[in-house]
């Protein structure tokens, strides 16, 4: 009979034999990428506050090539080191001209004692000289040091080094406003969810997290998306590590564009082209992936770009639960609730099938229609109260006998 085709991501384990496993996850960082069934988790791709767990090494010409565009590496380089390079820059300029001053006074026997004119006036020595190189850059001007017209060489110096302290002031100036004003910051105060769930909405399962601003001042253009990196084997043999697949959080239907105004949950609907179509309550238990979720848009006060990053790996997304409401009306405007934002309920009526399995049994799976109304409960109500059975930690306890009467209900 001919072979099932294998599914797009199916682990490494349950396709290649030992020894080909062995000489593909040998020499792998000993083994941080694992296939199934190993009680060792793999390292985070994306870190839960946004940065990418990623280092390079073996770059060739490396510092040729961050020299090339050195503004953006002044940049990104860190507070201290900005400062450091600002005030050495500024040193050595003041240096570099007062010998060349203090070298000309020299030729010219300035120091000694003599009738004739200096190249500059008050000036017996090098610190005289240093000071004059000062005066000149940063346009003091005391009035008491100045050059005259017996040196011309002096005089092209001058006219050079304050072509040099224009340059030096602008290209420092504009490197500390252009990294003061980076919208980095302004991720504090975005927030994701602790958790993602799975659960049912309208019929359907339904990937979902929980976005918040909690500032007054807006993102604008806000919009959402995720993606899905998971280990993948081509049908030809080769692997792929990190491949990245994405979700689709609606951008065909425009939900991914937010107002984010109050918190949202953001929803990807697992149906037939989403990667985690296949997956089961019992799937997600024990297998290793990684869900990156980002938020991009304009800060209101800048009008610069921000993009604020999260991930949740499978045991920090919890089967079966719902986000519990956080906003509810009080008199004449709406509160948001934030000590509810990371707090999620369990619905016991979810099932444990995988939407692939919902798909072929043609069912449309329903929930008890009570927690509507403790979800109304929960909006009408201003005091903190204890409606819901609340989460933090990943997965929870279910029974297999429960998931095993679904299937034979499913076959009948």
């Amino acid at each position: 009979p001919p072979r099932p085709p294998v599914h797009r991501y199916s682990i490494v384990s349950d396709i290649l034999p030992e020894e080909e496993r062995q000489k593909i996850f040998g020499g792998m960082n000993n083994g941080k990428i694992l296939t199934r069934g190993s009680s060792q988790l793999r390292s985070r791709f994306v870190k839960k506050n946004g940065q990418c767990n990623v280092l390079f090494t073996n770059m060739a010409e490396k510092r040729q090539r961050y020299l090339a565009d050195i503004f953006t590496t002044c940049v990104d380089i860190r507070w201290r080191y900005l400062l450091l390079l600002f005030c050495c820059s500024f040193l050595l300029s003041w240096l570099f001209f007062g010998i060349i001053f203090y070298t000309v006074s020299l030729a010219h026997g300035d120091f000694e004692r003599s009738a004739r004119m200096p190249c500059v006036l008050h000036v017996q020595g090098f610190v005289g000289a240093l000071l004059f190189s000062m005066e000149t850059q940063t346009t003091i001007g005391y009035g008491w040091r100045c050059v005259t017209e017996e040196c011309p060489v002096a005089i092209v110096t001058v006219v050079i080094q304050s072509i040099v302290g224009c340059i030096i002031d602008s290209f420092m100036i504009g490197t500390i406003m252009a990294k003061m004003a980076r919208p980095k910051k302004r991720n504090q105060t975005l927030v994701f969810s602790k958790n993602a769930v799975i659960a049912l909405r309208d019929g359907k399962l339904c990937l979902m997290w929980r976005v918040g601003n909690l500032r007054r001042s807006h993102i604008v253009e806000a919009h959402v998306r995720a993606q899905l990196i998971r280990s993948y084997v081509t049908a030809e043999g080769e692997f792929i590590p990190l491949e990245q697949t994405d979700l689709n959080v609606g951008y065909d239907e425009g939900t991914d564009r937010l107002f984010l105004v109050s918190p949202l949950v953001i929803v990807h609907e697992i149906d037939r082209d989403s990667p985690l179509y296949s997956l089961s309550r019992a799937d997600l238990e024990t297998d290793h992936f990684e869900i990156v979720v980002i938020l991009e848009g304009m800060v209101e006060a800048t009008a610069m770009t921000t993009q604020f990053r999260s991930s949740y790996i499978a045991r920090e997304i919890l089967w079966g639960h719902r986000f519990e409401p956080v906003i509810y009306e009080d008199r004449d405007c709406y509160k948001v609730d934030y000590a509810r934002f990371h707090k999620t309920y369990e619905v016991p009526s979810t099932t444990q099938l995988s939407a692939r399995e919902l798909d072929e049994a043609d069912l449309i799976p329903r929930s008890v229609s009570t927690f509507c109304y403790e979800n109304e409960a929960v909006l009408s109500c201003e005091e903190e109260d204890d409606v819901f059975t609340s989460s933090h930690a990943g997965g929870t306890e279910w029974s297999e006998e429960r998931r095993t009467s679904e299937v034979n209900t499913l076959s009948k």
